[in-house]
């Protein structure tokens, strides 16, 4: 088993490589050039914090799908209970009936402000949704914002009703824009600090880029494709749970970046699966231990809860053997959970595993893990010989779901 420490985690892992990186590394040095999501570590988020500053409104909520929304609901779920905020962020992001009219129904949209987030400026689920909200809503420049791509018709409708927008890069795709205008905006609106989110995740591209840390990171990607066709499913298990929003985040991202067909013609991809503990724990964990090996794990915990929570000093008819848990704090208690489960993977020798062990439920933290991912995301893709960046079978059904809808309306007519 190898041991390493880095400076923002310490990370245990049993993956070995002995392929050299060097051509690989060029070749992520020479990306970096054209895809943006590399890029936004350095970007000045001044106009961003200057907006958040204005917006009077309690409840915040964006209307988006996906790498819309998934990024700031990962970030915004892993820190609103440590951050004294007096808004909140809520997501309104499915076209499920019942979910509409709960969410609308529990807030005062009188005092909301609406973050309207769509690249393409023209997502069916997005525009169906501003639609509805037009009957519901009088938008002007006061309680509407729009998030979008240049040019897009999003872009289009917020210069004519002279509503503010802020950019997407056009370099940076959907699911790998969480540190861009897309995260950051809602993120900074409701007190979370952008800044030090920025700063964890350029800690990871200065480590990557300018130190060359890498190993790590290239060790695991070899072993995840190298291995791809025995160790098909990635488990990633937190415990955490603020650490579901990321788990959900790490879904999309793997699974839209990396299920693609190669330049070789040859269908390629690694099954996502986000697991929380210790709640999984009596669920999927018998399934790994005993199941099938064609899974990798990787567990997540957590150092600092900062939060003290303890099992109080006291004896209940009955249950005098179970003693042993009082005085103990609940987030010792998880990690000790956690300790335990990775012990009884490691045990078993055909089930590849990794350990990252984050800080503190701090801005710095979930940065840093996810733009680790992301970089981990762009290096599989590059050792799977795909795009990373593009989606072509959810466009098939984009355009079919399109055709459907206008056939329909034909029908109606």
């Amino acid at each position: 088993m190898v041991r390493c420490k880095v400076e923002y985690m310490e990370y245990t892992s049993n993956f070995d490589s002995s392929v050299s990186n060097e051509i690989l590394f060029d070749t992520l040095k020479k990306e970096r050039k054209e895809i943006g999501y590399y890029e936004l570590v350095h970007q000045d988020v001044n106009e961003y914090i200057d907006y958040a500053k204005s917006v009077k409104q309690q409840n915040i909520v964006i209307v988006g799908i996906g790498g819309s929304s998934l990024g700031t609901y990962a970030i915004y779920q892993f820190l609103k209970d440590v951050k004294d905020s007096t808004k909140r962020l809520l997501f309104l992001e499915t076209t499920d009936p019942l979910d509409v009219k709960s969410k609308l129904g529990a807030i005062n949209i009188n005092d909301t402000l609406f973050i309207i987030i769509s690249k393409s400026g023209s997502t069916v689920e997005t525009v169906s949704l501003f639609k509805y909200l037009h009957t519901l809503v009088t938008f002007d420049s006061n309680n509407l914002l729009i998030i979008t791509d240049k040019g897009s018709p999003l872009e289009s409708y917020a210069a004519y009703h002279q509503i503010k927008s802020f950019e997407i890069p056009q370099n940076v795709g959907g699911r790998f824009s969480v540190f861009s205008a897309v995260g950051l905006v809602p993120l900074a609106i409701v007190g979370m600090d952008i800044k030090a989110l920025l700063a964890g995740a350029r800690e990871i591209y200065d480590d990557f880029f300018e130190k060359e840390k890498y190993i790590e990171l290239f060790n695991k990607a070899r072993f995840y494709t190298e291995y791809k066709y025995k160790y098909n499913i990635n488990v990633v298990f937190s415990y955490a749970s603020r650490l579901k929003g990321f788990n959900q985040w790490y879904v999309q991202l793997w699974g839209e970046s990396l299920g693609k067909i190669d330049k070789e013609n040859s269908p390629q991809g690694l099954t996502p699966v986000g697991l929380v503990g210790p709640v999984d724990q009596h669920s999927f964990l018998q399934l790994i231990v005993e199941g099938k090996k064609d899974k990798t794990v990787t567990f997540i915990t957590v150092k600092d809860f900062k939060e003290t929570v303890q099992i109080p000093d006291i004896t209940l008819h009955g249950l005098e053997s179970m003693d042993y848990l009082n005085g103990i704090d609940f987030a010792d208690l998880i990690n000790y959970q956690a300790e335990s489960t990775i012990t009884v993977v490691t045990d078993i020798k055909e089930i590849p595993c990794d350990v990252v062990r984050i800080q503190s439920i701090d801005e710095s933290s979930i940065a840093k893990l996810m733009y680790s991912y992301e970089l981990l995301t762009s290096i599989c893709a590059q050792l799977l010989k795909i795009d990373a960046y593009d989606q072509p079978g959810v466009e098939k059904g984009k355009v079919l779901l399109k055709k459907a809808l206008i056939q329909n309306q034909i029908e109606g007519v």
